[in-house]
């Protein structure tokens, strides 16, 4: 990865990517998907200069709405490569995207048709989606255009996250990762399993961004039901869980139980 070229998350959280090569990274139970260091980072970076190649502006604002951990995670990554702001959706928001103007819009196979609507009716100019769909231009397009230099951000300036709560710069998604990583210590060693859904929250994000910046896996399943916990727990052996208790995210390390 060309260091010197990336927004600062980007780097933090992909630098060491290509020291990891084929490691896993990132497994989603929900869609199967299984993504190693390697083709994680060189997807994130490809289709951010695809993005930029198609015109894509610094602080563009981008809306994301996915079925899945994994395309979540990558169209966020992908935006905020690419020097853009990331608006995390839960239902196909027009409204939303008009308020921040949007002009672009991640969806996948499932929600292309809400996705579409919706761009109809704000000022998003391109819709992509992970799979083909009516109407929208295919991510893997993204990767095939000749690749451009990704910008030079200042860490202090404009987003890169919106949500409800918070527009979160490159310092302040750094610091966020630093924050949940208190009283964990995530460590390469370590497995995070993770039973958050993809949501309009950055707490998703922040974790699974943690994790990579360390080279730890994240193994993700969303709405997983307490009775099938301890298996997944001993088949991947995991070290560190993000479980929705009692209706509160929390992450907790199974050795000593901390939690924050």
């Amino acid at each position: 990865m060309e260091s010197t070229t990336q927004p600062l998350v980007t780097q933090a959280v992909f630098g060491g990517a290509h020291e990891r090569g084929d490691r896993p990274a990132l497994v989603d139970l929900g869609d199967g998907a299984v993504l190693s260091y390697r083709a994680l980072a060189s997807t994130v970076v490809g289709a951010a200069a695809g993005l930029v190649r198609r015109g894509a502006s610094v602080g563009q604002v981008a809306g994301v709405l996915v079925d899945g951990v994994a395309t979540q995670l990558t169209a966020l990554h992908t935006v905020i490569a690419a020097g853009g702001v990331a608006l995390p959706l839960c239902v196909a928001d027009a409204a939303a995207l008009l308020r921040w103007d949007a002009r672009l819009l991640f969806t996948t196979q499932k929600l292309a048709p809400a996705a579409v609507e919706a761009a109809d009716h704000s000022r998003v100019r391109q819709v992509v989606s992970f799979g083909p769909a009516v109407d929208t231009i295919e991510f893997g397009a993204l990767l095939a255009l000749e690749p451009v230099p990704l910008p030079r951000i200042c860490p202090t300036a404009g987003a890169v996250l919106l949500t409800e709560e918070d527009r979160l710069t490159h310092e302040a998604f750094l610091d966020g990762m630093d924050r949940l990583d208190d009283g964990v210590g995530l460590v390469g060693s370590d497995v995070v399993l993770v039973t958050w859904p993809p949501g309009p929250d950055a707490e998703l994000a922040l974790l699974a961004s943690l994790a990579f910046s360390r080279g730890a896996l994240v193994v993700a399943r969303p709405g997983l039901a307490s009775v099938e916990l301890p298996g997944a727990l001993d088949d991947f052996g995991v070290t560190v869980t993000a479980l929705v208790d009692e209706r509160e995210c929390r992450v907790m390390r199974r050795v000593g139980e901390r939690s924050i």
